[in-house]
């Protein structure tokens, strides 16, 4: 597995707040890059969309750990399996930060073609999570 790591940002929300809010599907369609990601569906555990490059991609909630760690994996038929987890840790009062990473099981041609649109959306949607207000 080909392992990409988004920066780490601060956040002006509790974690709490931000967990509460990336835990469900629903709440992302605030918070992605609609310029990259069109066809937008979520049920709350699950969602489908597709990124402009990519093609079609679903994602599921996996794993929860309260106020700290949200982990999504690859849904249905994408062009690689995948892994996203975005975690979040206390930084002073009200504060937080946020880092993205993402598990890629992808062959080394499909790398070339794929991978700084992952380090893009990386920091696309950390960006986006770093500046919402939650």
């Amino acid at each position: 597995m080909t392992k990409y790591e988004g920066p780490i940002k601060n956040i002006d929300s509790k974690p709490e707040e931000v967990y509460n809010y990336i835990s469900n599907f629903d709440n992302f369609e605030n918070i992605i890059p609609k310029k990259h990601i069109k066809e937008w569906e979520s049920n709350g555990d699950s969602c489908r969309f597709k990124v402009d490059k990519i093609g079609n991609v679903g994602l599921r909630i996996v794993d929860k750990e309260e106020n700290k760690t949200v982990k999504y994996s690859s849904d249905g038929k994408v062009p690689f399996n995948f892994f996203l987890w975005i975690q979040l840790k206390e930084n002073g009062e009200d504060k937080s930060w946020v880092k993205l990473t993402v598990k890629a099981d992808i062959n080394p041609m499909m790398k070339m073609m794929v991978g700084s649109h992952i380090d893009k959306f990386l920091n696309t949607l950390t960006d986006a999570i770093s500046k919402h207000k939650f």
